[in-house]
Parts: structure tokens; C-alpha cells; sequence
């Protein structure tokens, strides 16, 4: 099997030469997000994400499929619409191979973004809510295999701040009454229990979702600053309605202009902050 890094740098190669080189930011979009897109700014040029070498077509609902350059107020972002889940079957390090690519493309800065279940009442549907720690509880870790190869850091990377205090101060000034919650992140292709809830919410976590954490270990692993939005879609087993795909894609179809107009200055903040 190709070196993951390699294919990483291939598809890095790619973003440049198809989408034109410089970005410094990079916005995941996760379920629910899509719409965020089409009003972050100018598009300047778009590839299929499958085009990318070693990326795979999104199947999951509410995820574009499109990778763009666009001009958010003078800052250049690559928007990825769209990722790939463990559930999906896929391995861990096509899981993280478009971050990896990213930042390999030049991206410092990584804006995660996702739809989550809430295990606090307090932070009801609709809510965006500010990702201050997560919880791996994929069994998985893009810094399992292969030591990465020379040129690239030590597998051993400091996660204390896995999400940057920088760019969560910088997210708080854009918007004061943001809260922040622990994200677990968990395996999925079900939802949970409510006892698995019970347990999540006794481990510390306020969130609970099926991506990200591996993104950002993979992410910070190369150096990048991240930041992690997740929007509150349903609230958890449990604690309120039967929880179904098609609830998730309408509360962020309901949140899209809240959504958008926050990770636009974001993406501004991320350059001066």
C-alpha cells in the first residue's frame, strides 16, 4: 500500500495545481453544512473531490462533493465539501486524507465543522457550539501503523491544545455568546443509546458525533492550528425526539445563514487575530 503521507503530498500536488496555490485556511464542512458554501464568498475554481487522488465520492446525505477555492474578504480558503467516515468502511487514513492534504497544500489553520448530538439540554437544536476538547472513543488513531516518514514529525504529538485557545478567543470575539463542550467522538453508523448517553455524559463529554476527532489529531500532528464548530442538530438517545438523518440535514438548513456569516469572519479573523 502507497505511504499515506505520499498520497497525501500527491493529492497536496493536486489542490495546487487545480485550485491555484496560497490557501492558508481550510473549511471541512460537515453534515448539515453544505449550504455554508455557496455564501462564504467568490468561488475562484472547484474540483470534484473525487478528482483528488485518493479521495473518495462523499455517500453520506447533505455532503457537496465539491472542493473549492474561494475568496472569503480577501483570504484565500479552501472549502472541502464534504469527508469520509470510518463507518463508511473506510481505513483511518482515508478518513484524514484530506486534512492531510490540506495542510500539506499550505493550509495552517483548519476550521472542522460538523453536526452533533447534544447532551446538554442547555444547548438545544440550532445551537453552533465551539469544540474545546474532544474524546476519542473511535478506536481508531491516524497516528497508529507506520512511523511517518522522515521530513515529517514524531508520531507522539502534543494534543493539550488540540483546538487552538488563539482561534477560539477569535471565534468568541466574532460571536460573545458562543458556548464551548467536549466532543466525543464516536465510531457510529447507528446512533447511540441512551445508556451510551449516559456514559458520555459521565466521561465529560457535551457532544457526540461520528467525525472530527481524527481530523484534528491528523491536523495537529502537521502543525496546523484547528478549530472545531459543531452544530447541534438533534438533542441526544433519549433526551428528546426519534432521531433520524433527515432532522440533522433541516436544523442545518435552519442554521445556514448563522453558520455561514460565522465562518465567514472566521475565516477573515484566522489571518489577523
Amino acid at each position: 500500500m502507497t505511504n499515506p503521507y505520499r498520497r497525501a503530498a500527491e493529492a497536496a500536488a493536486a489542490i495546487s495545481d487545480r485550485l491555484g496555490a496560497g490557501p492558508g485556511v481550510a473549511v471541512i464542512l460537515g453534515s448539515g453544512w453544505a449550504g455554508v458554501a455557496e455564501g462564504l464568498g467568490d468561488t475562484l475554481a472547484e474540483v470534484a473531490l473525487h478528482d483528488l487522488p485518493g479521495v473518495p465520492t462523499p455517500t453520506v446525505a447533505g455532503h457537496g462533493g465539491v472542493a473549492r477555492a474561494v475568496d472569503v474578504g480577501g483570504v484565500r480558503a479552501l472549502v472541502l465539501g464534504g469527508r469520509s467516515h470510518l463507518y463508511e468502511g473506510h481505513t483511518v487514513d482515508t478518513v484524514v486524507h484530506t486534512v492531510r492534504a490540506a495542510v500539506l497544500a499550505g493550509c495552517s489553520t483548519i476550521i472542522l465543522t460538523n453536526a452533533c448530538g447534544s447532551l446538554d439540554p442547555s444547548l438545544g437544536v440550532g445551537q453552533p457550539v465551539l469544540i474545546s476538547d474532544q474524546l476519542n472513543l473511535t478506536g481508531a488513531n491516524p497516528m497508529c501503523g507506520g512511523e511517518p516518514p522522515a521530513g515529517y514529525p514524531d508520531r507522539f504529538c502534543d494534543l493539550t491544545e488540540i483546538y487552538s485557545h488563539r482561534l477560539r478567543d477569535a471565534a468568541r470575539s466574532i460571536d460573545g455568546s458562543l458556548p464551548e463542550g467536549v466532543y466525543a467522538g464516536v465510531l457510529g453508523g447507528s446512533y447511540e443509546t441512551p445508556a451510551e448517553i449516559r456514559m458520555l455524559r459521565t466521561l465529560g463529554a457535551d457532544l457526540v458525533g461520528m467525525s472530527t476527532v481524527l481530523e484534528s489529531i491528523a491536523a495537529r500532528h502537521l502543525g496546523a492550528e484547528v478549530v472545531g464548530i459543531s452544530l447541534v442538530t438533534n438533542l441526544a438517545a433519549g433526551m428528546g425526539a426519534e432521531l433520524d438523518h433527515a432532522g440533522v440535514l433541516d436544523a442545518g438548513r435552519a442554521s445556514a445563514g448563522r453558520l455561514m456569516a460565522l465562518v465567514r469572519a472566521l475565516v477573515g479573523a484566522t489571518s489577523t487575530y
